[in-house]
C-alpha cells in the first residue's frame, strides 16, 4: 500500500491520462470504423443480391450470371437515394447539434443506423434492404458530426491529425469490411452489419464526451435550420454562403480559397463516387470476379490506403497539405484510364494501386485545410455536404457508362 514510517500513507506517482483531445481523436477513429465495417459488409454482396432477386438475366456459356444494365441502373438508384437522403439530413442534424451538443445528435444517428440494419435482418427481404438504406440515408449523420467532432478541437495539430485518423478509419473499413462481407451468406450479413451498429453505439455513448461548450453553441435550433438552408441549396452550397453569413465568416481571400477547395472536392468526389458504387459490377462483368475475389481487391484496396495514411499522409505538416492534393490528383487521370480501359488484371491492379494512393491523401487533407476556417460553427461538415450532394449525383451516371467513369469518356 505504500505506507510510511510515521504512518502516513506515501502519495502514489500522478497517473498518466490520456488527453481529452487525443482521447475524442481516438473514440471518433474506433467508432467510425465500428460503422464503416457495417457498411462496406455490402460492397462484394451487391451484385449477387440483385441477381438473387430476378434482375440479372445474361448468363455465360458457362452458366455464370452477368449483371444486366438494369442492376447497374438500380445499383446507382441505391446509392443516389442513400445520399440524397444524407445531403438533406445531414444539414439538419448538423444544426440541431449546434444548439444542443454533438454527442446527443450521434446517438440520435446511430440509433437511425443500426434501427435500418434491424429492419433489413429481420426480414430478410429485398423490399426490407430497400426500406433499411432509406433509413440508413435519413440517420446517416455521423460521419459529418465525427468531422464537426474532429473540427471542435482546439489545436491545429490535433485537427488535422483527427482529419488524417478519418481517412484512416475509412480504410481500415474499407480493408476489412468488403473481406468479411464476402466471407458470409448473404442472409447473415445483416446480422453482422447489426451486430457492429449496435456495438458503435454503446461505444460512443459511453466514451465520447461532448465538444461543443454551451457558451459556443447555437442560441436556437431555428436559426439554425436557417442557416441550414444554405446547405441545401447547390448553387449556395458550392458558394459556402452558410460560412459567409455565419458568425466571424473567412476574409475575402479566405472565401474564395475556400470556394475552390470545396469545388475541387465536389468534382473529386463526383468521380470517386461513380467509381465506388460501380467498382464491384465491373469486375464481376468484366474478370467474373466472385464475391470472395472481391472481397480481396477491396482489402487490398484498404490496405494500401491505410499505409499510405499512416506512413505519408498523417505526417504531412499543417500548410502542406494543399501541396499534397495537387500532386494526388494528378494520378487520378491514369487510374481512371486503366480501370476504365483496361481488359487485363496487371492493368486493373496498376489502376486501383494510383486510385488508393490519391485516395488515401486528398479526402482527409482537404478535411484537414477546411477545418481551420470559419467561426462559431465548424467549416468541416459544411464541406461535407459537396461531399454527399457529388455522391448523390456520382453514383447515377456511372452505372449508365458500363460502370466506371473513365468508361463515361470512353463513351464521349
Amino acid at each position: 500500500m505504500g505506507w510510511g514510517g510515521g504512518g502516513g500513507c506515501t502519495p502514489r506517482p500522478p497517473i498518466r491520462q490520456q488527453p481529452p483531445e487525443r482521447r475524442v481523436v481516438t473514440v471518433i477513429f474506433l467508432g467510425l470504423l465500428l460503422d464503416l465495417l457495417a457498411f462496406t459488409l455490402l460492397l462484394p454482396l451487391l451484385p449477387g443480391l440483385l441477381e438473387s432477386h430476378g434482375r440479372a438475366h445474361v448468363s455465360t456459356s458457362r452458366g455464370a450470371r452477368q449483371p444486366h444494365g438494369s442492376d447497374l441502373s438500380l445499383s446507382g438508384l441505391i446509392g443516389s437515394a442513400f445520399s440524397v437522403l444524407q445531403f438533406l439530413s445531414a444539414p439538419l442534424t448538423g444544426a440541431t447539434s449546434d444548439c444542443l451538443g454533438r454527442r446527443p445528435m450521434m446517438l440520435l444517428s446511430l440509433t437511425g443506423v443500426a434501427t435500418s440494419y434491424a429492419v433489413w435482418a429481420t426480414s430478410g427481404s429485398f423490399a426490407a434492404f430497400l426500406a433499411s438504406r432509406l433509413i440508413g440515408g435519413i440517420s446517416k449523420g455521423n460521419v459529418s458530426l465525427s468531422t464537426a467532432i474532429i473540427a471542435d478541437l482546439s489545436s491545429p495539430l490535433a485537427r488535422s491529425q483527427g482529419m488524417a485518423v478519418i481517412g484512416v478509419a475509412f480504410s481500415l473499413g474499407f480493408t476489412l469490411g468488403p473481406m468479411l462481407g464476402a466471407s458470409l451468406p448473404v442472409e447473415m450479413a445483416p446480422w453482422f452489419a447489426l451486430l457492429f451498429a449496435a456495438s458503435d453505439l454503446l461505444f460512443i455513448f459511453c466514451f465520447l464526451p461532448e465538444t461543443l461548450p454551451v457558451e459556443k453553441r447555437a442560441p436556437s435550433i431555428a436559426l439554425g435550420f436557417r442557416g441550414a438552408a444554405d446547405l441545401l441549396s447547390p448553387l449556395a452550397l458550392l458558394h459556402f454562403s452558410a460560412v459567409a453569413h455565419g458568425q466571424n465568416p473567412p476574409a475575402g481571400d479566405r472565401l474564395s480559397s475556400l470556394r475552390r477547395l470545396g469545388l475541387v472536392y465536389f468534382i473529386y468526389l463526383f468521380l470517386f463516387s461513380g467509381l465506388e458504387y460501380t467498382l464491384s459490377f465491373l469486375t464481376h462483368q468484366r474478370f467474373q470476379f466472385s464475391s470472395l475475389q472481391q472481397g480481396k481487391m477491396f482489402f487490398l484496396i484498404g490496405l494500401t490506403m491505410a499505409t499510405i495514411q499512416g506512413a505519408y499522409a498523417r505526417r504531412i505538416h499543417p500548410g502542406g497539405e494543399v501541396a499534397a492534393v495537387k500532386r494526388a490528383l494528378l494520378l487520378l487521370v491514369p487510374a481512371f484510364l486503366l480501370i476504365g480501359w483496361g481488359h487485363s488484371l496487371p492493368m486493373l491492379g496498376l489502376g486501383l494501386l494510383l486510385y488508393s494512393f490519391a485516395a488515401a491523401v486528398v479526402v482527409p487533407c482537404l478535411s484537414s485545410v477546411v477545418a481551420g476556417y470559419g467561426g462559431r460553427r465548424a467549416v468541416a461538415p459544411d464541406c461535407i455536404s459537396p461531399h454527399r450532394l457529388a455522391r448523390a449525383e456520382g453514383h447515377m451516371p456511372a452505372p449508365s457508362g458500363s460502370g466506371c467513369p473513365a468508361q463515361m469518356l470512353k463513351a464521349e
